[in-house]
């Protein structure tokens, strides 16, 4: 059972066109990734790095992300510990069939490890 405080963070989290595309883009692109570098966030959602940012760590704050770092890059998955009202959400999430944009991987490009 969720505490108000928690209910209220997972909520506003939820708030934003922006963060559920987010989501909705993990779900669909990390059936044979564990995780997508954070790079590779930026170029497939089209996102500047401030803001991609910004939304990352409000949803990894609510719960729904873990991250992982390897040298400068960030590595960001679905939280694989989720229960119950998480799980839901991102049900229901992926079961609205956004519009989204094909994966670009440039994690494993030359560019990428210059950024």
């Amino acid at each position: 059972m969720q505490d108000l405080e928690s209910f209220l963070k997972i909520t506003s989290a939820l708030n934003d066109e922006s963060r559920l595309k987010i989501l909705a883009f993990l779900l669909q692109h990390l059936q044979s990734e564990k995780m997508l570098c954070v790079c590779d966030l930026e170029a497939s959602l089209d996102m500047i790095q401030s803001r991609l940012s910004r939304h990352l760590k409000i949803l990894k704050d609510a719960g729904f992300l873990e991250v992982k770092r390897q040298g400068v890059w960030a590595y960001y998955g679905i939280n694989q510990h989720l229960e119950g009202f998480h799980k839901a959400i991102l049900e229901h999430i992926h079961s609205l069939n956004l519009p989204l944009p094909p994966l670009k991987r440039i994690s494993s490009n030359i560019a990428c490890l210059e950024k």
